[in-house]
């Protein structure tokens, strides 16, 4: 069974360890209590809205590519295959063909917020 608070505390550590952050700096930054990051990591404790956005602003990592990952986990733990929702065309005028577009890959997660183009 999938239980989604270890999917998003996976996703979160993931995404902390990348940047070679301590529990402590996020935790102060997001303005949480270290022992209680450690457990949404850890997929102990549920992250409430506000709580998961303090911590992804401390990580500088938008939001919607947190939930769009853990989306993505519980998909393929589901047996599913969710399509990019770029079109392959698109993604290799773009340059972007064969790149990972996950967490870890080369774009997306590895871009500050600051680069990253807003919607509108």
């Amino acid at each position: 069974m999938v239980v989604l608070r270890r999917e998003i505390g996976d996703v979160l550590r993931d995404a902390r360890q990348r940047q070679g952050r301590t529990l402590r700096e996020v935790s102060s930054a997001a303005r949480v209590s270290l022992g209680y990051l450690s457990e949404v990591e850890r997929g102990q404790k549920e992250a409430s809205s506000e709580l998961l956005s303090s911590i992804c602003d401390a990580l500088d990592v938008p939001l919607s590519l947190v939930l769009r990952e853990v989306s993505d986990r519980v998909a393929v733990a589901e047996g599913l295959l969710i399509p990019d929702t770029v079109p392959a065309d698109l993604t290799a005028a773009a340059g972007l063909g064969g790149v990972d577009r996950t967490i870890g890959g080369d774009a997306g997660w590895a871009m500050p917020r600051s680069e990253l183009a807003p919607v509108g």
